[in-house]
């Protein structure tokens, strides 16, 4: 599992209204292109978004289920994107004097995509959720 860090200004609520609206889904993970359904008990386990990856018209319509979900705290994802597999994914908030720190942790674990040598994998999942927590936190920062 690759881990990633960011601190924001936002308190854990805050970013938790963020991760509980699942239409936000492909303004903050980078690489998801659009919604195409939430289910209603999104972020409760076993609910899924409906999202497609990718560019235009090279898109893979997939979803993410809900595995574990404590509000405020934990959001623990199975995300996948056939055919290139699915990942576990971790986002952890701690709370943080006025802010908050999030954590994802993040590893592919079915598909071709293991093939990736795991030095490498990491590579790329740490640029990608770099640029995914600095999505996260300007959107937990200016969401009243």
């Amino acid at each position: 599992m690759t881990r990633t860090q960011q601190e924001m200004d936002a308190t854990p609520d805050q970013v938790w209204k963020v991760l509980a609206d699942g239409w936000l889904y492909p303004c903050w993970v980078v690489g998801a292109t659009r919604m195409r359904d939430v289910e209603a008990d999104w972020p409760a386990p076993g609910a899924k978004l409906h999202h497609s990856v990718g560019v235009w018209p090279a898109t893979i319509d997939d979803d993410t289920e809900v595995v574990e979900s404590v509000a405020g705290h934990l959001l623990r994802l199975r995300a996948r994107a056939w055919p290139a597999g699915e990942a576990e994914v971790v986002l952890h908030i701690e709370a943080r004097g006025t802010g908050s720190l999030v954590t994802i942790e993040e590893d592919v674990v079915t598909g071709p995509a293991t093939l990736m040598p795991a030095p490498a994998r990491a590579v790329a999942l740490q640029v990608r959720n770099r640029e995914t927590l600095r999505r996260l936190g300007w959107m937990a920062e200016r969401r009243v």
